[in-house]
């Protein structure tokens, strides 16, 4: 049953216990107390809504940032890593393999704002060896979501 929970509040978070119940088939009291566990466990993290922010009057922007960083002994990427997510304009920091070593996802108002806090924030962390900004210029498909889908062409076939 947790599959299928998961499976189902990935694709959609606003799904009720009631419909969860329905789909599932199971009494609504066992799909709370599974939805319960699923978070004190924290299987389940939070719950999110996509929002495609360039239909709105609000501006963001989103950087991508790559950070290559001295591992701390007996603590490995975990300590830093665990600094960078403090700061509150992050939004997410993965481990990576490959050519540097965490990647860090902002957001901040102007591409100056997102500069500044690389040059004052994250670069001068001790264990950061060195950073490189990747801006974000429009998203296509977030948390496997289309945000804007295709529109149909609407013009009129020309046939001679």
């Amino acid at each position: 049953m947790r599959q299928e929970i998961l499976g189902i509040l990935e694709q959609n978070c606003k799904v009720t216990v009631d419909d969860l119940a329905t789909i599932l088939e199971n009494p609504k009291e066992d799909i709370a107390k599974e939805l319960s566990k699923l978070e004190k466990e924290q299987i389940i993290c939070g719950y999110h809504t996509i929002i495609n922010w360039d239909k709105t009057d609000i501006h963001k922007v989103t950087a991508l940032i790559e950070v290559k960083v001295t591992p701390q002994r007996g603590q490995g990427f975990d300590k830093i890593a665990e600094r960078i997510y403090r700061f509150k304009e992050v939004t997410a920091v993965y481990l990576m393999s490959g050519g540097f070593d965490l990647t860090v996802i902002i957001e901040g108002k102007t591409m100056k704002e997102v500069a500044l806090f690389v040059g004052q924030k994250l670069a001068p962390l001790e264990s950061v060896l060195s950073t490189a900004t990747h801006f974000v210029l429009k998203k296509y498909k977030d948390h496997g979501i289309i945000l804007e889908k295709n529109k149909k062409d609407e013009r009129m076939a020309v046939t001679p």
